[in-house]
């Protein structure tokens, strides 16, 4: 599995059997994003919620590589509108596509679709669990404030194995809020997003770093730079 921070919220997901995953492929008007969305190619497209700096130009990459896009039931009746296939889905619900397991679950947030020219109902927002083909388990945070599920459900009865968590404030969780939400995901490892994009939401990873270490010294933190790629190698429990 390879992991890469297009900046923001976006990122790609290259699975073990070559499957391309993106998740809020916010690319064009991505200042933290300096490739041509020409250069972005994906299997699946995964929209959290429907605004502009997460849906992006999943309708441009979807046309150009047939990928196919899971979203919430809202969004993909709007997107099945502009000739585009997407699979709706819902809070605790399933879809399985090229071998790959993508549960939808929740997150404390909105999600209007505020980039047409009518701002349009775009259902409620998401967050999502992805499970490779290894059975390693990826949760996508989406947008989101604090909220006990992140510790009943998600991570008791989910147990990801990595996370990505907002942690920009204002819009989203800050960095304590990020933090404690980690201690209660219990992932082996925690990647920050939706930060210094824009300078509403700068912040400083290190500080949330450091509030991991004090409430989940056990969490393995991985700071990356906007392009910057990883391999994690988790260790599954017998």
């Amino acid at each position: 599995m390879e992991i890469r921070w297009l900046g923001h919220s976006a990122f790609e997901i290259i699975s073990d059997e070559g499957i391309k995953i993106l998740i809020d492929p916010f690319i064009s008007n991505n200042p933290a994003c300096t490739i041509p969305v020409e250069e972005i190619d994906a299997d699946i497209i995964c929209i959290t919620h429907g605004h502009s700096d997460h849906f992006g130009d999943a309708m441009e990459i979807a046309n150009k590589s047939g990928a196919l896009i899971l979203t919430n039931h809202e969004i993909s009746l709007f997107l099945n509108e502009q000739g585009i296939e997407a699979i709706g889905m819902n809070i605790g619900g399933s879809v399985s596509a090229k071998g790959i397991k993508f549960t939808m679950l929740d997150a404390k947030h909105s999600s209007s679709i505020d980039f047409t020219d009518e701002v349009l109902s775009g259902g409620c927002p998401a967050s999502f669990l992805i499970t490779l083909e290894d059975g390693t388990k990826v949760f996508h945070a989406g947008d989101t404030g604090l909220f006990s599920d992140l510790e009943k459900v998600i991570g008791k009865l989910y147990k990801p194995d990595i996370a990505m968590v907002p942690i920009g404030d204002r819009f989203t969780m800050g960095p304590f809020e990020g933090a404690l939400a980690t201690m209660w995901l219990s992932p082996k490892m925690v990647i920050p997003m939706h930060y210094n994009t824009f300078p509403a939401i700068a912040q400083d990873p290190a500080i949330f770093s450091n509030f991991v270490k004090q409430l989940a010294p056990e969490v393995e933190v991985l700071i990356l730079n906007p392009l910057e790629s990883c391999a994690p190698e988790i260790v599954k429990e017998e």
